[in-house]
Parts: structure tokens; sequence; C-alpha cells
């Protein structure tokens, strides 16, 4: 039996490519993770941007514990499986009345992962809407690997500005509309992107990316990964430190070495050697 998902729900994550909104956590959590974010970048100086946007539940506790939410992980199991390991995670935070968009583009093109069976969990820090930028998604384009060019925009926030190298019909796309606490589910092949924020507040968006434990990494030096539940019996993947407390220096320098040879993958071949702002 399914532990969050109904059957039907299932079935449409399968047809569609995704499946939102999934109530994940109460509104008022949504609301603290978000304190929490905007102290953690009151004590840094600014908001969180480069490296530190990705992996960040490697030196933040409360990430840590949001990458284990049974009711997330209840989610993911109905769709991949129990023994899940969380491969990567990045905020995607659009500043109010910012410029900062995500190009149509399907995630699997630069992972360098050995199968399809990944998921995103997107979690809703505040709305997600039309006006501030939500995620749209293609129905059904997680069926085939379309080709892709770099930009290096510097307004995407994504990695390498990459997007899909034909037309995407836009009236084809489906707004993942979503409240504070609310999340989307988006299979790793599937075409998505999204539009500035024309708002007068931030619209915070923290992707989860989980994986069964039998995916691995082809490309690039050996990769890490925490796992989250059930049991490895695989061992594709470094097991990733929990931090004891938030910015702990043993929890920084660990993110940074994770992260760096991350970058090697995400980068390959383009001469680029950092994440995006």
């Amino acid at each position: 039996m399914p532990k969050l998902l109904s059957d039907e729900a299932v079935a449409r994550y399968r047809r569609d490519g995704y499946l939102f909104p999934v109530d994940v956590i109460a509104p008022a959590e949504a609301a603290e993770l978000r304190r929490r974010l905007e102290d953690h970048e009151a004590q840094t100086g600014g908001p969180i941007s480069g490296d530190r946007r990705h992996k960040a539940h490697l030196y933040l506790t409360w990430l840590n514990e949001l990458i284990r939410h049974p009711r997330i992980l209840d989610a993911v199991e109905d769709v991949l499986g129990r023994d899940l390991l969380c491969w990567s995670t990045s905020f995607f935070i659009k500043e109010a009345s910012d410029p900062g968009f995500v190009s149509w583009h399907q995630d699997a093109t630069y992972w360098g992962l050995s199968s399809p069976d990944v998921m995103t969990v997107w979690v809703a820090f505040t709305p997600a809407n039309l006006v501030n930028g939500c995620m749209k998604f293609l129905p059904g384009s997680h069926r085939q690997q379309l080709d892709h060019r770099d930009t290096f925009d510097k307004h995407n926030l994504l990695s390498r500005g990459q997007e899909i190298a034909v037309t995407v019909d836009e009236a084809k796309g489906v707004p993942a509309v979503l409240e504070p606490g609310q999340a989307s589910l988006h299979h790793v092949l599937l075409a998505h992107g999204s539009a500035p924020n024309r708002s007068g507040d931030r619209r915070i968006g923290f992707a989860i990316r989980y994986i069964p434990t039998h995916v691995r990494q082809v490309v690039g030096e050996r990769d890490s990964a925490t796992l989250v539940r059930g049991t490895d019996n695989f061992h594709h993947f470094d097991h990733e430190p929990r931090p004891a407390a938030d910015c702990a220096p043993d929890a920084l320098a660990a993110h940074a070495a994770i992260v760096g040879r991350q970058v090697q993958v995400l980068y390959r071949g383009t001469g680029h050697d950092h994440f995006r702002p």
C-alpha cells in the first residue's frame, strides 16, 4: 500500500512526469524555515549565493532534518522504493522584482547519473505562483532526452544557463502553483522552467533530489550522497556526514570539498568551474 500518495496519484506522476500540490509540511513550518534561512543570511551578510546555495543540508542542521522529513520521504518512497539517498539540494530564490529566471531544461542532461529513477521534491517556503515565477512543467516530456545548449545567461539561475535547443510551446506549460509547505514532485527528464519574479516579495523554493540506492554516478570522480531511508546495499556513493551544528567548521569544510567534486560533473566540458549565484 502507498504510504502517502494514492495509486492514482502515482499513476499521474508516471504519466505526466510531475505531481503537485503535495502537502508535506505545515504552513507554520514553512514560515519557520524561511525565518531560519533569513536569520542565516543576516548572520552571513547577504542573500545565500554561489556554492552555498547547493547542498546546504551539509552545513545547516535544519535542512538536514528537512531532507529526512517523513512525509517527504513517504511520497518519494511511493514512487522510487524504500532505499533512498538524497543526492543533492539547491535553493532557488528569486528576489522581489528580480530578472532571474530558469530556462526550459531537463535536469538529467548534466547530472551524470546512471538511471532516470531520480525525483526532485521542490518545497515551497513562500507562495509560488504566476506572478512570482513559479515553475512550469511540460507534461509527458520525461519520455525522451532532448538536445540542450549552454547560454551562461547572467540572469539564468541554472549552473550553465542551459536550455532546450528546440522551441518549447509555452502554451503547453502547466504552472506549478504552490502554497507554503506544499511541494511539487518531478521526474529528472521532465522539461521545466520558470519566469522572473514580478512580485514585491521573495520567492523561495528548496529543491531536494532523491535517488534509489541502485543509481550511480557515471562521470567524474566518486560522488557522495546522504542515506535518508532504508539501507544501501550498493555503495555507489560515499555517505555524507550529518552536521552537528549550523556552520560548524568541519561541516563547512566537508561541504566545500563535496560541492567542489560535484562542480566537476556539472561543468564538464565547459571551462567553467563554479556554481551560478
